[in-house]
């Protein structure tokens, strides 16, 4: 007879004792959609590198925010992706209130009203004709405080448009505390900041690029962070936080799972990690040559999340993973 006392295994012995003792739930409501939606083309696109994921057009993505919706999800995310003949060095589509993000914003709000957080994501790369962050100088270089000036701009347009929290995810240092002064200012003191506080420069957005059409060449390693540093995510984070910033973002989500656990450990407002581009396609590209079960997958990284700290997660599997969770309630 063994003489063993302690026995882990009592409690992983049926899936009901499993459920009963799980030390981290998800919930649809921790969940958010990011959605991209394109000027000019009458049919979504399907974006190649990101199996399941398009180019919404207007109609397309009013209809997928009501099925997030309807799904019990907390929020959508919205990139809009314009004509290439109307982007240009300072991303002037950005700033038009008859830009695609700003149209859409309008179309989202008019579909679902308060049952979803419609947020924006508020930078230059997907409107410029260079593909970076920001404006660039003269010696080709992004200039910080010519950026944060459009930065302005952008967040008073997209809140007039409707969003309700905006995601300035550039990276150009005080970025928040701009963005909070120009919204203030503008009257929009209830529009709430999502702060980009960790967003490294990395090899994951690669399909990204594909997503928003991106026209960019070389990289943006002088203004996102190094990936060998974490020390550095928490002066990010003391950063946004003095400027304002109402909650504070992860980005990528798997590889930095040790700095949104350090971020989450100090902070008391909301933490959320961003599931990029690069991870969900890792994910399908294995699972469609049966080298991983799917939805296993799926379930154990948004959970890594959760267990690592992350309040909220941002996921092209936010609409899909939060069905599963209604159909086993």
């Amino acid at each position: 007879m063994s003489e063993l006392t302690e026995r882990p295994r009592r409690l992983r012995t049926t899936a009901a004792m499993r459920r009963m003792v799980a030390e981290t739930r998800l919930h649809p409501a921790d969940l958010i959609l990011p959605a991209f939606v394109r000027e000019g083309i009458a049919e979504p696109a399907p974006i190649g590198t990101m199996p399941g994921v398009v180019q919404h057009t207007r109609d397309s993505l009013r209809k997928a925010a009501a099925t997030a919706a309807e799904a019990g999800i907390a929020g959508i995310m919205l990139f809009g992706v314009p004509e290439e003949a109307k982007k240009d060095a300072i991303g002037s589509p950005g700033t038009d209130p008859d830009g695609i993000l700003q149209r859409a914003l309008r179309d989202v709000r008019a579909e679902v009203g308060e049952e979803l957080v419609i947020m924006s994501d508020l930078c230059l790369d997907e409107v410029t004709d260079h593909g970076h962050c920001g404006v660039l100088d003269e010696r080709g270089r992004v200039d910080n405080d010519a950026t944060l000036e459009r930065y302005a701009e952008m967040a008073v347009v997209q809140a007039e448009a409707g969003a309700q929290v905006l995601g300035p995810s550039g990276m150009m240092d005080g970025q928040v505390g701009h963005v909070r002064r120009a919204l203030d200012a503008a009257g929009h003191q209830d529009v709430a900041l999502l702060a980009y506080t960790a967003k490294y420069a990395s090899a994951f957005y690669g399909p990204f690029r594909e997503a928003v059409n991106s026209s960019l060449k070389g990289d943006r390693k002088t203004y996102q962070q190094d990936p060998a540093n974490g020390r550095e995510a928490l002066r990010e984070l003391e950063l946004d936080l003095a400027e304002g910033a109402d909650m504070v973002m992860v980005k990528p989500g798997l590889p930095y799972l040790d700095v949104l656990r350090r971020v989450a450990d100090v902070v008391t407002v909301p933490v959320a990690a961003y599931q990029i581009s690069g991870e969900y396609a890792m994910v399908e590209a294995a699972a469609e040559k049966g080298w991983i079960d799917r939805d296993r997958a799926i379930e154990e990284t948004l959970t890594a999340f959760k267990r690592a700290g992350a309040d909220m997660i941002l996921t092209y599997w936010a609409t899909e993973f939060a069905g599963r969770l209604g159909r086993r309630a």
